[in-house]
């Protein structure tokens, strides 16, 4: 954007307008982090790029320019959001707090349509949520030329960004097609937000979108409140269902969760079992009915205790925020797709769990769909790096969180909340056995010609007589039996910390070969060592103190004191009471109050309304809407 188009108020004057709104409209007294900085350079017309993680406020970001440049009289703010659901409850929560909002999308009669244009052509709207392929239609950049020439046209807001790039995770070929917001309304304020982009993905965002003289903002990708544990899969769905009962279930229930598995017939088994186990899990993929997905969504949002166990098909903008753990059944295919999934864990900030099992098949069938895509070598390369991330986060002994923040460019300390932090992995020198695994490889390929996958390697390695041995008369390679002291196990999991090291890579799909990669050489010529973990009969336990559930029993005041009795009680008064009226409004009741509003109301236990002046979430309209419905409530625990 050109410094000429920028119509900019004075600092000072924009960042009171903007504490103002965040007080009034959210209830809210101080921004945090970045926000300040970003919503006084959007509101004052300058773009902006802003990579914040999931629960830090990036709907803040532009709800409150929008609302700060609207009644200043610079019209209409639009958002490009990328799901139905999300507007929908985006535009619920902007209505709650006396925001006029509206959305459009294919959820819409053509009537109920043409009265949100009108709306929004007669100045009556703040915010208005469109996908991304409604925007581009003639029909709408007419109806946003008319607000233009009229200048009531004040800001875009691109939601999930990272769509745009090909090298992002969640790529949508519709988002390309928003580079015509710098084309036609080149005097018009953008924001592009995301929680998910690594350098490269930033790179091809700035230039798809023509942001090359936006402001970029990066806040810190930590999200300490979220705990860190990957295991080996041995048998991924008992380990599941320990892993939920042991740091998920307590005498009120177990707590809210997303599950992802690879495909649609995993989800439905896993789905199976843990309803047979008890727990009240619901599946969602792409291969269900429209109207049972979502039923399924709604009762995820709007119902405590659910668990959703899903493809990746569900999760993109879900902001549910007392999900309490993620757990993957299968490795996904970058650390970008990892983060972001694992993000919907603890918006609320308090402690949440992201929990994987991963294992040598994950990675054999990940490089297995980068090799048989279509794509050009350039892109599938750039790929398999990204999946070589992921294997290396999953294979570290060091800490978890280090490894993550790394990977975006930001530098850490070890965070004492991982798994490797908290149970530091047991080593051992498993050099000369990389040497012999690496030589197999080598002698097998020099000998037949050709090369051949893991599971024959190891049968060579651990002398194992096979009608495929005989054939091949790799019985008599000097390598046969060399490796007869270690188990299958032990064999793969070295083989996944060689891959992960770039010694070995497995391609030739869809006999997933294995080759000798240049990180090989070394290891060959012992100018470098291999530590390998010592596999444990199970997985370390976590102790009763240190469990990151948050439960009824352990519910805690903002100054991290536990509940009374009297205020526990209060605050389940308080929720069956939101949960009315979340029912009444159609509503996931996050929306109506968050949990810690109605913590601060449990202490506080006002008595008038003046006394729910300054507490978190509650705004002007709020209060006036729901104050005397809360007073009543907490008049019952005096």
């Amino acid at each position: 954007m050109h410094e000429d188009t920028i119509d900019i108020a004075p600092a000072g004057e924009l960042l009171e307008n903007s504490l103002g709104v965040l007080h009034e409209v959210f209830g809210y007294d101080a921004f945090r982090g970045p926000q300040a900085e970003i919503v006084t350079h959007v509101g004052g017309g300058g773009d902006a790029l802003v990579l914040m993680p999931t629960g830090g406020g990036k709907s803040l970001c532009y709800q409150v320019p929008a609302i700060v440049r609207e009644r200043a009289g610079q019209g209409l703010a639009v958002v490009v959001s990328p799901l139905i659901a999300l507007m929908h409850d985006q535009v619920g929560a902007l209505k709650e707090a006396g925001v006029a909002a509206a959305f459009l999308n294919s959820s819409l009669s053509s009537e109920d349509a043409q009265k949100v244009e009108k709306q929004m052509l007669r100045g009556e709207l703040t915010l208005l949520y469109a996908a991304p392929e409604r925007l581009t239609t003639p029909r709408f950049l007419a109806l946003l030329d008319s607000l233009q020439e009229r200048g009531k046209l004040s800001l875009f807001a691109i939601d999930e960004a990272h769509c745009v790039s090909q090298w992002g995770h969640d790529f949508r070929p519709e988002y390309r097609a928003l580079v015509v917001l710098h084309e036609r309304y080149a005097g018009v304020p953008r924001v592009a937000l995301t929680a998910t982009a690594d350098d490269l993905t930033r790179a091809d965002i700035v230039e798809r979108l023509q942001l090359q003289q936006a402001r970029t903002f990066i806040s810190s990708f930590d999200r300490p409140n979220i705990r860190y544990q990957l295991v080996e899969k041995k048998d991924a769905t008992t380990q599941l269902l320990r892993f939920i009962r042991d740091e998920h279930t307590g005498p009120d229930g177990h707590d809210a969760g997303i599950i992802y598995c690879q495909s649609r017939r995993r989800v439905e088994e896993v789905a199976a079992m843990l309803c047979e186990a008890g727990l009240n899990a619901l599946p969602y993929h792409a291969g269900l009915d429209g109207a049972v997905r979502q039923r399924h969504q709604d009762r995820f949002l709007r119902e405590e205790g659910v668990i959703m166990v899903a493809t990746i098909a569900f999760g993109m903008g879900i902001d549910k925020p007392d999900v309490r753990f993620v757990a993957h059944l299968d490795m996904p295919k970058n650390i970008e797709g990892y983060y972001q999934e694992t993000g919907r864990a603890g918006r609320d900030g308090e402690p949440a769990n992201a929990w994987m099992a991963y294992g040598l098949q994950d990675v054999v069938n990940q490089r297995r769909m980068i090799d048989e895509s279509p794509a050009a070598d350039e892109f599938k390369q750039v790929l398999r790096g990204k999946l070589d991330a992921l294997l290396g986060l999953a294979e570290a002994s060091d800490c978890r969180r280090v490894r993550l923040l790394k990977y975006f460019g930001e530098d850490s300390q070890p965070c004492g909340n991982c798994d490797n932090c908290l149970h530091p992995p047991e080593l051992h020198d498993a050099t000369e056995s990389a040497r012999k695994l690496l030589s197999c490889i080598y002698r097998v390929q020099q000998a037949s010609g050709t090369a051949f996958g893991a599971g024959h390697i190891m049968d060579i390695l651990r002398g194992k007589s096979t009608e495929k041995m005989t054939q091949h008369g790799h019985d008599k390679l000097s390598t046969f039996g060399i490796g007869a002291d270690w188990s299958e196990t032990q064999w793969r999991a070295l083989l996944r910390q060689l891959i992960a090291r770039e010694a070995v890579q497995v391609h030739d799909a869809p006999y997933n070969t294995l080759h000798l990669a240049d990180g090989a050489r070394e290891i060959l010529k012992g100018q470098c060592q291999v530590w390998l973990r010592t596999l444990a009969d199970k997985a370390p336990g976590v102790a009763r103190g240190s469990r990151q559930r948050a439960s009824r029993a352990t519910v805690k005041n903002d100054d991290g004191q536990p509940l009374s009795l009297a205020e526990r009680d209060c605050l389940e008064a308080l929720k069956a009471w939101r949960a009315g009226v979340a029912r009444e409004h159609n509503l996931p009741a996050f929306v109506i109050f968050h949990d810690a509003t109605l913590r601060a109301i449990a202490t506080r236990l006002p008595r008038n309304l003046s006394d729910l002046d300054g507490v978190s979430g509650i705004g002007q309209k709020k209060r006036e809407a729901y104050g005397t419905e809360v007073l009543r409530v907490v008049s019952a625990f005096g």
